[in-house]
């Protein structure tokens, strides 16, 4: 346990204790997600004594995060419409297992406006904002109009765009190079960068789709492409009338619009803007009078100037980041708010923030051949332990990863007492993770981490594109023992091993690779 958790764990406890705070009217709670976020939500619920339900598709149903609920449901096929973005197979398994919450983790249906509005009505509690709050600020279009009523400065664009030869229109007012957004998501799905009237049609397009897959809408806005900028997000927790800042986090390493790499707090943000960014996010929460946790996200440019860009409302991937500086639990925060907490009873003050903390997101892609997401069974897996590394999963040993979601397998987060320890750490856990059978961007997250670059702390949302990364010509030490050890173990024919992704790593060993 960091300094900072345990200094804040006896007052974690007495707001969960508070005898004239209101009590948690649930007596269970459905987790309406899947993989690692599942698993962490289950975790938390589990430590204060609230019982979960898991539900899962049937591409899901040996996942790790079924057997971290207390229940588990099947809720439909493979693809995401008709499961885990189907309100009525959510619904319905709250129903049936009577739970009066739903946690919607990240993703999914965690930023549906609608969805949250037909829980109330059916009586179940939506562990987020309300959904007015969250028309307000998790649509893209709507956040804009708020902040910009708010006097927060934004990047210029367009509020919405309904087609093609509109947005160029749009593009052309403000200059090219444009970004196309999904208005009702976030995660760097539904999102294109265009950089002249031609690319625009097919990008619109894709962008759409995209959108329309992953949030069920696709409406899109416009804005100006930012270059070079680094993107810094403020975490808020709020009450529905009042809300607190926790710092702020750089996450400027992407692919494709989704982060790599996260760290708190930013070395690029002087403290006078750290304090606009906060107040900015602030006074957003406070004016959609939100209760919960939610994200506002910034674009900084090279001088320090700041333009708001979007808020996440609901539990950010990058959440550990945040939880290992203050020691606070953030869906614990979120549970107790739900149940109508006021701000200082579900979360007495805690103490300032320690350290460093940085988050790399380990994923199945082929990192040096363009990102490609990658399938197959995972043959061994080993985490490395240590004081002051978290490991978030929702992976096991056995698993065979299906093409039907999110490559995100797990998040490997390391604290330090400043930033140089913190990075060290993170590149020892990396080094130190044995996971056998699919190929993972592992090798590619240190590359970045030992990257003079990355240790100036010179990065910006361009840097990982714009630059040609080679693969390792070596195998990490560790893997090497743990396969080593693999391939001792004596195995039936036709086992696991039959399954594993021919692209892999591995199979380039040839004996080694299999046994």
């Amino acid at each position: 346990m960091s300094p900072a958790r345990a200094d804040y764990a006896a007052h974690q406890d007495a707001a969960r204790t508070d005898p004239v705070a209101p009590a948690i009217p649930f007596q269970k709670v459905l987790v309406a997600n899947r993989g690692e976020i599942a698993v962490r939500v289950c975790r938390t619920l589990r430590q204060m004594g609230i019982p979960s339900v898991a539900v899962y598709s049937e591409a899901d149903r040996g996942a790790p995060h079924v057997r971290a609920g207390d229940e588990s449901v099947a809720i439909g096929p493979a693809p995401a419409a008709q499961s885990y973005l189907d309100p009525s197979a959510i619904l319905d398994a709250a129903r049936r297992t009577g739970a009066g919450a739903i946690h919607p983790g990240y993703g999914f249906l965690s930023e549906n406006a609608a969805f949250a509005a037909t829980c109330r009505d059916a009586g179940v509690v939506f562990i987020g904002p309300s959904p007015e709050s969250m028309a307000r600020l998790g649509d893209k279009t709507a956040a804009r109009r708020t902040a910009a009523s708010l006097g927060i400065p934004l990047v210029p664009g367009a509020e919405e765009v309904a087609s093609a030869d509109r947005a160029v229109a749009e593009a052309e007012r403000v200059g090219f190079p444009v970004m196309l957004k999904a208005s009702g998501g976030g995660g760097g799905r539904g999102m294109r960068v265009v950089s002249s009237a031609s690319e625009m049609k097919s990008a619109f397009e894709a962008a759409r789709r995209e959108a329309k897959s992953a949030f069920g809408g696709d409406r899109l806005l416009l804005e100006k492409y930012v270059h070079p900028a680094r993107h810094v997000e403020v975490q808020i927790l709020a009450d529905g009338r009042r809300a607190q800042a926790l710092g702020e986090r750089e996450c400027s390493l992407q692919r494709r619009h989704q982060k790599l790499i996260e760290e708190s707090p930013s070395a690029a943000v002087a403290s006078k803007t750290r304090a606009a960014m906060e107040d900015a996010a602030v006074r957003l929460a406070e004016a959609a009078e939100y209760a919960g946790v939610m994200t506002a996200e910034f674009l900084m440019g090279e001088d320090g100037s700041f333009h708001f860009l979007e808020v996440n409302t609901r539990l950010q991937v990058e959440h550990p980041v945040t939880e290992m500086r203050s020691g606070l639990d953030l869906v614990s925060a979120q549970i107790l708010i739900a149940a109508g907490r006021s701000l200082g009873s579900a979360t007495p003050a805690p103490p300032e923030p320690r350290g460093h903390a940085i988050e790399a997101r380990l994923c199945a892609e082929d990192a040096y051949h363009g990102f490609l997401p990658q399938t197959g069974t995972i043959l061994m897996l080993a985490w490395h332990e240590e004081d002051g590394v978290r490991i978030d999963s929702g992976i096991a040993q056995g698993q065979t990863l299906s093409p039907d979601y999110d490559s995100l397998l797990a998040k490997v987060v390391a604290h330090g007492k400043d930033r140089e320890e913190a990075r060290t750490k993170l590149v020892r856990a990396l080094r130190g993770t044995a996971l056998l059978g699919v190929v993972t961007n592992q090798s590619f997250l240190i590359d970045l981490l030992e990257d003079a670059s990355f240790r100036r702390a010179e990065t910006f949302t361009h840097t990982v594109e714009s630059r040609e990364w080679l693969p390792p010509a070596t195998v990490p030490e560790p893997a090497l023992a743990a396969l080593a050890a693999y391939v001792s173990e004596p195995r039936s024919a036709g086992g696991a091993e039959e399954d594993t992704d021919r692209y892999s790593p591995w199979q380039r060993l040839g004996a080694w690779g299999r046994s």
